[in-house]
């Protein structure tokens, strides 16, 4: 059944208000995808402070050239979900990575970071990255090794001194 004049306005609307606020868009081909998975991965998405959208391509290139971004949504093969991340650029990428590894169905065909559109490559790359929280950790032991190795020197000195002073006494 054909959309309205006003449906489609509707998800038009729509569409531009989520590409406003959004920080990572993914565009994924989800053809022979099964319900359930797709089921499970709005859940999976929805619980990292993100949301998909499932829209005919013109409406979607309309909402992205609505937004001042430059887009053909016409070359994208197959039927288009596209996943919008509010919170964090990385977390949300992961997810669909994960997923697609094992879905075969599911098919990244990139995505817009920073208002600049993304291949494919390019969103497999990010989501391979180790979280920011490893990153993080890596570097306070990177700071935190020549303190900890001064220590170690430090008291190596005391125990040779007691081992010393033990073995005079004997």
């Amino acid at each position: 059944m054909a959309l309205t004049k006003e449906q489609k306005q509707k998800i038009l609307d729509e569409l531009k208000e989520k590409i406003a606020k959004q920080k990572v868009m993914i565009f994924a081909d989800f053809t022979g995808l099964k319900v359930k998975d797709l089921s499970n991965l709005r859940k999976k998405i929805k619980a990292a402070d993100g949301e998909i959208k499932v829209a005919k391509k013109t409406l979607l290139g309309l909402a992205v050239k609505g937004a001042g971004l430059e887009f053909e949504a016409k070359k994208l093969k197959g039927e288009i979900a596209s996943v919008f991340g509010y919170k964090d650029e990385i977390s949300l990428a992961k997810i669909i990575y994960q997923f697609a590894s094992a879905n075969p169905n599911l098919k990244i065909l990139g995505g817009f970071l920073e208002n600049q559109f993304r291949t494919a490559e390019e969103i497999i790359t990010l989501a391979q990255l180790p979280a920011k929280e490893e990153l993080l950790a890596g570097l306070v032991r990177s700071v935190a090794a020549p303190i900890s190795n001064f220590i170690n020197v430090l008291q190596g000195n005391i125990k040779g001194l007691i081992y010393l002073l033990t073995k005079i006494k004997a």
